[in-house]
């Protein structure tokens, strides 16, 4: 008579839950708030801090990979910032598998974007925006980049032009550059460093189209985005650049 084969555990939400908080650590969690803004304003407004380093967090996420969606989503409600990251890494991960389907990619990005009031800070942000979101724009309309730019929500307005990196990566600057223009005149320091940052990944890809952009905005654009972009440069053009930019004591 055969054996019947075991059904392999469900992976809930619940079960990873307990195995992150006995992972928790006050001192570590007082440590690390001083990297996020939590409580102020839109940053974070809520989130609870039990104190599980982000290592522990990406290891629990490969372990429970399988995770069904609906289980990863009850994780994005949870009030633990880790709880929330876990589940964003989750979808990462799986995101990035070569044998993952364009259709399940799909549902990530869905399910990511129709959930973007759980992921409320920078870090949540950039994980997913390049794994989840990213990926699966290589071969699809970037449409909802532009839409996401004109957000009156920061977090969103950051998966715009985070998202872009991925594209950058495969080579293709276009959109980085076209969201970029459209972020230049935004209120908020956490746009103008991830403005920044890709602008930097794309000059690294393509330096005469970086050198175009900042020859015609940056005498305009916020200072963070002009530094951050520009680090790569020599520190002979990093000055002239930092020369012409806003703020800048020198008359143009």
């Amino acid at each position: 008579m055969a054996q019947k084969l075991d059904k392999p555990p469900k992976l809930t939400a619940k079960k990873f839950l307990k195995r992150l908080q006995g992972h928790g650590s006050r001192a570590e969690a007082e440590n690390t708030l001083r990297y996020f803004k939590a409580g102020e304003g839109e940053y974070g407004a809520g989130d609870k801090f039990i104190g599980v380093r982000m290592g522990t967090v990406f290891a629990l996420a490969k372990e429970f990979i399988e995770m069904p969606l609906d289980e990863v989503e009850k994780l994005l409600d949870s009030p633990i910032h880790e709880a929330r990251a876990s589940a964003v890494s989750i979808m990462a991960q799986r995101s990035k598998r070569r044998k993952t389907s364009d259709a399940e990619r799909k549902q990530l990005v869905d399910l990511y974007l129709r959930r973007h009031d759980r992921i409320n800070n920078w870090d949540l942000v950039d994980l997913g925006a390049l794994y989840v979101v990213g990926i699966y724009l290589r071969d699809h309309s970037r449409d909802v980049l532009y839409k996401l730019a004109r957000s009156k929500n920061i977090w969103q307005r950051r998966t715009s032009i985070v998202s872009t990196g991925q594209l950058i990566r495969n080579g293709d600057t276009a959109d980085a550059f076209k969201i970029a223009e459209m972020l230049l005149n935004d209120k908020e320091d956490l746009i103008h460093k991830a403005t920044g940052w890709m602008l930097r990944a794309a000059g690294d890809v393509d330096r005469q189209k970086l050198l175009r952009f900042l020859n015609k905005h940056a005498t305009t654009m916020p200072r963070t985005m002009l530094r951050y972009s520009i680090e790569h440069f020599s520190e002979k053009d990093r000055k002239h650049y930092l020369g012409l930019g806003r703020n800048s004591s020198r008359k143009i």
